[in-house]
């Protein structure tokens, strides 16, 4: 893998090298402060300011360069606009061809410049964000606050690229509008003209645009709720792209998408029966929650050993998980002839020990190539979202009660019976289809290699802190020469993968502030989502009388939700808006939605109730997406691989939410159907204003 210093340096564009950020420097002095904090022997506001002041003098650079690219552009367009001029009145077509040459010549030296400020953010990201890793500090938060909300800010100039927005609109405009003159021109000669297309240059306008502000589409916003990092096609040689074709079988990862879909499927389709279930086995309505959520407890330990288990093999934890899955359902359908809740909670248990869905994500990140790795993981997002209104869907269809021999088949046991011969058919097609990736080296060994690169820089490290304690005045030009020529001292960026984290404790070690927040917003927003859904059964029947059938419509109307949401998210809002404010708007919607759910009168309406239910579960669709797609920037490189990778974290944080929230359901049963409704949205308002109040903490950090 080329690490980012290469890229920068092999991205630059000729006779501009002295203005990018000098991301070497800034790197090297990150180095330096580590081995300081190692040996206890650096001030903390002498590193800050030393630190702030490198940061400024970069930044003040790169900024002054595109004031002036941007001056000449303009002066360039304003010639060009006096000659367009001109041909208004004696429009002239070899004239015409000339300017918009010209024009394009201009255009494809705006993109020079769009990527060059793209470049640089991002190496002011990366070096923010390597800042806090490797030193513990909240340098970015403070940097951020500091600068971005000056009156002056030189970093708006970079992030926000202020001023080239109107370049790109004056060339857009007249570009486009010598295509419309010439087109009018041709018509007058030409019987049957060829319509003339957009010139390819405004595309590439557009294009390199959008990346700068990190604008987005639905396809990359769905994307983004899988957290698979998103590719850098220009990052990594064409052998490693060659070698990530061949790893790429199309049928296996359908069938990893299949999975995904079935299982979702499984999770939802008991919620609109499983209180009558409970009922019928001579429980309270209320122990749903156990029967829901027995299915999360297990996908808390399952989703840890399946991903340890694809490490070494994809075939064999996605058989695994469709054996288990196959027994599991079985064993919930023939619960109600045993007449056994214990039987039934065991089913469950073992649907939830199979879950595979960190194999699913796992295999999109490594085995699918960076070309389609978006499109993968939109798919992924899409099959979970399908399923998740297909499952109430299905059981509000399966209405039926009859004898098949020794077994019943109703609405209750129907669903069990559905999901295993689903499982089984599912299992069949593994068998013959799937295509075992080639894998390459394990995490252990890269883990090793990255070790042993490390300990070989450390004489290099403890030279430049002697350096620095002397006040060596070429320390500087030193660290720049010896990193270009020392090669073993980049050796643990140029891994094929970062060190990937040992054990969960030393996962939690790696979690900064912001992840932390942005792991605690996805624990309240699947928490209020499992209490809504989960419940729902049982307070629709007793305060409005819902059926099975009224139930399953509208879950499976809340799961269709999903798909348009993201879209109208993507394509629109997340374009007009910073990801950070969306963050604040959908947690303070959810919240909204959450109080109007509590039944603060004698009477509680179904409006009322569908309303809340809709603002609820809508704006944690939202917050999702957002929330994700910021916790995939703010996660430390080292948790983008291993077992223990960002994907796990999110998930278990998820999974425990469910667990926490299903275990309240049945623990406010006890006070009896009639509390149950505020019992239970109690926790959502404290955990949901927690959030907020924690997000708004960490705002800053949130510049991306």
């Amino acid at each position: 893998m080329v690490n980012f210093s290469k890229k920068l340096t092999k991205d630059q564009i000729p006779g501009w090298e002295e203005y990018y950020f000098n991301y070497k420097l800034l790197k090297a002095r990150v180095k330096v402060y580590t081995e300081q904090t190692k040996e206890g022997n650096h001030d903390r506001r002498r590193v800050l300011k030393d630190f702030s002041k490198l940061l400024d003098d970069e930044i003040e650079k790169i900024v002054l360069f595109m004031i002036k690219q941007q001056g000449l552009i303009a002066a360039r367009l304003e010639e060009l606009g006096k000659r367009r001029a001109v041909l208004e009145d004696i429009p002239l077509v070899q004239e015409i061809a000339e300017l918009k040459e010209d024009y394009r010549a201009v255009g494809l030296d705006l993109v020079r410049l769009l990527k060059f400020v793209d470049l640089n953010a991002n190496a002011v990201r990366k070096i923010l964000k390597k800042f806090d890793e490797r030193l513990g500090y909240t340098f970015t938060d403070y940097f951020v606050r500091s600068r971005s909300n000056h009156p002056f800010s030189q970093l708006k100039q970079v992030f926000k690229h202020v001023g080239i927005g109107a370049v790109v609109g004056a060339l857009s405009r007249n570009l486009g509008d010598l295509e419309e003159r010439e087109g009018s021109y041709l018509n007058i000669y030409d019987e049957n003209p060829l319509a003339i297309p957009k010139d390819p240059i405004i595309d590439m306008i557009k294009a390199t645009a959008d990346k700068l502000t990190n604008s987005t589409n639905f396809l990359r916003f769905l994307g983004q709720h899988a957290l698979i990092a998103e590719p850098d096609e220009a990052v990594g040689t064409e052998e490693e792209h060659a070698a990530a074709e061949e790893k790429y079988h199309y049928i296996s990862l359908v069938l990893n998408l299949a999975n995904t879909f079935l299982y979702m499927v499984n999770t939802y389709i008991v919620v609109p029966t499983a209180d009558d279930y409970a009922t019928s086995l001579g429980a309270a309505a209320t122990v749903c929650g156990i029967i829901i959520g027995s299915m999360p407890v297990a996908q808390v330990f399952s989703s840890v050993y399946f991903s340890a288990w694809s490490n070494r093999s994809y075939f064999q934890p996605l058989l695994f998980s469709s054996i288990v899955l196959l027994l599991g359902n079985v064993m919930y359908a023939m619960a109600y002839d045993f007449n056994s809740l214990a039987v039934l909670l065991v089913g469950r248990a073992l649907c939830g020990m199979g879950s595979a869905r960190a194999v699913n994500r796992r295999y999109i990140s490594d085995c699918v190539p960076p070309r389609i790795r978006m499109q993968a993981s939109a798919a992924f997002v899409s099959a979970s979202a399908l399923g998740m209104a297909c499952g109430p869907a299905m059981a509000g269809l399966l209405q039926v009660n009859f004898k098949l021999y020794a077994f019943t088949v109703n609405a209750e046991t129907l669903p069990g019976w559905v999901m295993a011969f689903g499982w089984f058919a599912y299992l069949i097609w593994l068998w013959i289809s799937f295509q075992e990736p080639v894998l390459g080296e394990t995490y252990e060994e890269v883990h090793r290699q990255v070790s042993s690169a490390g300990s070989s820089s450390t004489k290099h490290l403890k030279y430049l802190l002697k350096q620095d304690a002397h006040g060596d005045n070429d320390q500087e030009e030193h660290l720049l020469k010896q990193d270009a020529h020392d090669d073993t001292a980049d050796q643990e960026e140029e891994a094929p993968v970062p060190a990937a984290a040992p054990s969960v404790v030393e996962a939690y070690r790696l979690l900064t502030p912001s992840v932390k927040v942005q792991l605690l917003i996805y624990f309240m927003l699947k928490f209020s989502m499992e209490i809504l859904l989960s419940e729902s059964s049982v307070v629709t029947s007793y305060y409005f009388g819902w059926t099975t059938s009224t139930v399953a419509i509208f879950l499976a109307m809340l799961g269709l939700t999903v798909l348009p949401i993201n879209a109208v998210v993507g394509t629109y809002i997340s374009n007009m808006f910073e990801e950070r404010q969306i963050l604040v708007a959908s947690e303070v919607v959810l919240l909204a939605g959450v109080l109007l759910s509590f039944n603060f009168l004698s009477t509680y309406t179904a409006a009322q109730y569908v309303c809340s239910a809709l603002l609820t579960f809508v704006s944690a669709e939202v917050l999702e997406g957002v929330n994700l797609s910021l916790l995939s920037q703010v996660m430390p490189a080292r948790l983008s691989r291993g077992t223990w990778n960002g994907g796990l974290l999110s998930t278990e944080a998820g999974t425990l939410a469910r667990v926490a929230a299903d275990g309240t359901i049945t623990l406010a049963g006890y006070l009896g159907q009639g509390m149950l409704l505020n019992a239970t949205l109690l926790p959502s308002l404290l955990i949901c204003v927690a959030s907020i109040a924690a997000t708004l903490s960490t705002y800053n950090s949130l510049f991306y």
